[in-house]
């Protein structure tokens, strides 16, 4: 059985305000936290040992997802000091277990991607290609902004090439890794270290066996307020989605891709549309909202009028989608 990292502790600088109080893999896409999507999506595959690797705003996590069990799962946390780099997150995350001796594949999520890509047909290729290390891959129409991995026909990597003006494929890494117990402990331990600059083109030089797993699914980095918009209408649609004991007041409109929380209240005659709005949030009647995110526990007045802000209990900030 897999053995899952999840990496939550990056700061989310692109995010801001949204990332002011929460961290960014706990923001809330068509209603859940993206993290929680992401464990679901790694239970689906059959992981259930999953270790979250945190550092900024780390103690967000733990009173929501707890030890796991309401998932079916086991969850542990790596608590970052320091950053350390995607690969020193990694190497600091394993430390938890006896990874050493390991013979389970870990299986590695980067926080802030959507992905309904195959995680169990990944592990199925890493398995039988007797790879090292296997990169989800897809292909974007200009991979410009991205570093790019060129494959052989047989979807063994070549390289690890930076952005370029002209990429030799339009084949990018998708942020899902499978790594051997090996490669993890070639990661020095306690420094920061990145995979993709140091780790993955390392592993190529070495000739050992890299693999690109090819998927053409749908994925999402939700790097930015806009893209985090996008990633909850696509899960919501044109409609909106409300979470359990919301109460929605009449003659209310909620459109756009709206979603809602858990337990939040909605007072009469107010129109909403391509907003995300978190638990426990009370609006008065009235109101007009439209292009924001108001966070948990959040109140907004009767008569409010809304647009492209950043709601908290402390906060009121604009927006930029």
């Amino acid at each position: 059985m897999a053995i899952g990292i999840l990496l939550v502790g990056g700061m989310g600088t692109r995010l801001k305000p949204l990332t002011n109080q929460t961290p960014k893999p706990m923001l809330p896409v068509g209603g859940l936290p993206v993290t929680e999507r992401q464990l679901l999506a790694a239970k689906k595959a059959g992981i259930n040992t999953v270790i979250l690797a945190t550092s900024y705003l780390s103690e967000i996590f733990t009173p929501y997802f707890g030890d796991g069990s309401k998932w079916g799962m086991k969850l542990l946390y790596a608590v970052e000091e320091v950053p350390l780099g995607t690969g020193g997150a990694i190497r600091n995350a394993a430390a938890l277990i006896d990874f050493a001796d390991s013979k389970e594949e870990f299986v590695i999520f980067n926080g802030d991607v959507l992905s309904g890509h195959d995680i169990a047909a990944q592990l199925a290729f890493h398995r039988a290609n007797k790879a090292d290390a296997t990169l989800h891959l897809i292909e974007v129409a200009d991979a410009r902004a991205f570093g790019c991995v060129p494959t052989d026909a047989n979807g063994r990597v070549l390289d690890f090439l930076e952005k370029m003006e002209n990429p030799v494929t339009n084949a990018i890494n998708a942020g899902c890794y499978i790594f051997n117990s090996s490669v993890i402990s070639e990661i020095p331990a306690g420094k920061v270290v990145s995979i993709e600059r140091e780790t993955f083109p390392q592993l190529v030089k070495s000739a050992r066996p890299v693999f690109g797993y090819s998927e053409q699914s749908y994925w999402l980095d939700i790097g930015t307020p806009a893209a985090l918009f996008k990633g909850s209408r696509d899960i919501v649609g044109a409609g909106f989605l409300a979470g359990l004991g919301s109460k929605i007041g009449e003659g209310s409109l909620l459109t756009g891709g709206t979603s809602i929380g858990l337990g939040s209240r909605i007072g009469a005659n107010c129109t909403i549309t391509n907003s995300i709005i978190g638990d426990g949030v009370v609006i008065g009647d009235n109101c007009t909202i439209a292009d924001s995110f108001l966070l948990h526990n959040s109140n907004v007045a009767a008569d409010s009028e809304i647009l492209g802000k950043y709601i908290s209990p402390t906060e009121n900030l604009p927006i930029s989608l």
